[in-house]
């Protein structure tokens, strides 16, 4: 049987009162994971700005289904081929899904915001589309109608390779989903089919962080195998696929473990790895790391840091990344070259969300590093979000929080606002102006936030 790389990919967090034990490993010789600690509180209550009303796990109503997984064999499409090394492709066990919608007309009428659960999942991506609110779990993606409060739940039984999801875009105005270890898949709402983009067609890896179409029409991909660019989106078109990585452009993708992409402002694309921040512009290749400016030095953030398991210890991955980046001295969950999130503002400015180091603010020619002590609720940064009025929105460890860049100020945002769990994953803003809100366990409805 030919193995797969994994990379377990949780995260250490306490809360007082209510402790949540998260491992956040990287390491493709371990199966990926949400293992949760077991004194991890279920989130069932639905807050309003004048009443709390506790629901049951379960609600009898036809919006609130339950879904339940079971191991699945390996599911490959015929001919398919993993690079070396991998391991066997098989089911995420979904997760117990359940949309809880308020049915209660006062609190309907009046709620600040509402809770929806997915079980112990991540909730990585949310997207919004024609109507419909997409979120991308561990357990599946799932399409809710915000009209009809009806949702579909796609997984492996009905057209994923794979449950767990990375990312939820639009490219060729169809939804491509991204998942861990499946490939990419496209929707064809017109028949209700999937299509999966996998490695026998060009993909650099079966694990799809993000995908992005850029203004040109090409679609680029991040993978952990590099990044993938498909000419003027010709998906179906085998000539119009390339592949990037740090082999074949002599180290301008610094790291093949690609986690975000983002255009600029004059159609360049920026690329977030594991080894620092990239950018592709008229077929040049340039890059920056930490010793450039990027991420706060760790000696400003030691002290900050409550991960304080040295990931090199459960991952071999994370231990070569150390002696590769001259990290040897770290003994916590901190690498400022390794960014997680990233977004480019209206104005060109490039922000990039960083393991353990900040958030960091890039011109082009310089770096501005924000942490704890400039008012970041937590240091490692998990999503970014740019809204139209050019407001960047960050998700981290210990929250969410708004930044005026103008003032150099950060409003947070904790539970107490109406967010499902502090640990933020994931963001979006409908047509009306409503915030969706990703983190561990599930998804808040959020009518405003000031």
């Amino acid at each position: 049987m030919v193995s797969l790389n994994w990379k377990g990919f949780t995260v250490l967090a306490v809360v007082v009162g209510s402790i949540i034990l998260f491992v956040f490993q990287m390491d493709r010789q371990q199966q990926q994971t949400d293992d949760v600690n077991d004194n991890v509180v279920s989130e069932s209550v639905v807050n309003s700005s004048t009443a709390k009303t506790d629901l049951p796990d379960t609600m009898p109503t036809t919006n609130t289904p339950q879904v339940q997984g079971s191991p699945l064999a390996d599911k490959l499409a015929p001919g398919t081929t993993l690079p070396p090394g991998h391991r066997a492709l098989t089911d995420m066990s979904p997760a117990r899904s359940t949309a809880v919608a308020n049915s209660e007309a006062f609190n309907k009428a009046h709620s600040k915001f509402t809770h929806f659960q997915i079980g112990n999942r991540n909730v990585k991506s949310i997207h919004t589309a024609e109507g419909a609110v997409w979120v991308g779990t561990s357990g599946g993606a799932i399409r809710y109608d915000t009209k009809s409060n009806e949702y579909q739940l796609y997984n492996v039984r009905n057209g994923l390779l794979a449950n767990g999801v990375f990312d939820i875009s639009t490219v060729n105005d169809k939804i491509a989903v991204g998942t861990y270890g499946g490939g990419l898949a496209i929707l064809d709402d017109t028949v209700k089919q999937w299509k999966i983009y996998n490695v026998p067609e060009g993909l650099g890896d079966a694990f799809v962080y993000q995908t992005l179409q850029m203004s040109n029409g090409d679609i680029w991909i991040a993978t952990w195998t590099g990044a993938n660019r498909i000419k003027a989106g010709k998906l179906d078109d085998p000539q119009a696929w390339e592949i990037y990585t740090v082999e074949n452009t002599n180290g301008g993708v610094p790291n093949d473990w690609v986690y975000g992409l983002a255009e600029g402002k004059n159609g360049e694309l920026w690329m977030a790895t594991e080894g620092g921040l990239a950018r592709f512009s008229d077929n040049t290749w340039s890059n920056w790391k930490h010793s450039d400016g990027l991420g706060a030095a760790y000696e400003k953030v030691r002290d900050q840091n409550p991960f304080k398991n040295d990931p090199a210890k459960f991952s071999s991955h994370h231990a070569r990344q150390k002696v590769e980046q001259g990290l040897q001295d770290v003994d916590t969950a901190y690498n400022p070259n390794y960014i997680i999130a990233l977004v480019v503002d209206d104005e060109g400015y490039v922000w990039a969300g960083t393991w353990g180091a900040g958030l960091a603010r890039f011109d082009g020619k310089t770096w501005k590093n924000y942490t704890m002590d400039d008012g970041l609720p937590a240091n490692h940064v998990f999503m970014l979000y740019k809204d139209d009025k050019n407001n960047l929105w960050v998700g981290t460890s210990k929250g969410l929080t708004r930044f005026d860049a103008q003032r150099s100020v950060f409003k947070n945002f904790t539970k107490a606002d109406g967010l499902f769990s502090e640990v933020v994953f994931s963001m979006t803003i409908d047509s009306e102006g409503t915030y969706w809100i990703g983190s561990f366990g599930g998804v808040a409805k959020i009518k405003y936030l000031n």
